[in-house]
């Protein structure tokens, strides 16, 4: 499915969400995750290691919970593929410019101000992964 342009509109202005990912015993466990629109693709980043990640290998359906600080959500079930190639640094970097509102400059990145070489680095360093998320279905009074 494609998002309306209510949900883009949405998702421009709210990047805090909860992604629900199902156990191996079926049980829905949530996280708080940033999310963001870059370009047409909803994504979301985590690591190589997180346990999410390892979830999502197994079973790519999860439920995004997209939220403000006070009532409005929208809530996408989707399919989520896992960008892990070389070229995923350079992904997580547009995904942060994004969600930080900064399309040139310095990034932060847990209280340090990064150039593009050294934020790269980071995330090289750091395994970091791209969740791409394909929409089956959304709703929510956003």
């Amino acid at each position: 499915m494609e998002l309306t342009d209510r949900h883009r509109t949405y998702l421009q202005d709210h990047h805090a969400a909860a992604m629900i990912t199902i156990a191996r015993d079926g049980m829905p466990k949530a996280v708080r995750v940033g999310v963001a629109l870059v370009g047409d693709r909803l994504w979301s980043s985590g690591t190589a290691d997180r346990v999410r990640t390892k979830r999502l290998r197994r079973d790519p359906r999860c439920t995004l919970f997209v939220f403000d600080q006070a009532y409005s959500f929208l809530t996408i079930e989707a399919r989520v593929t896992i960008l892990d190639g070389p070229d995923a640094p350079q992904q997580n970097l547009a995904l942060f410019r994004v969600m930080q509102g900064r399309p040139t400059g310095p990034l932060n990145w847990y209280g340090d101000e990064l150039d593009d070489e050294a934020f790269l680095a980071r995330m090289t360093a750091e395994q970091r992964v791209i969740y791409e998320f394909a929409p089956t279905h959304a709703y929510g009074p956003a």
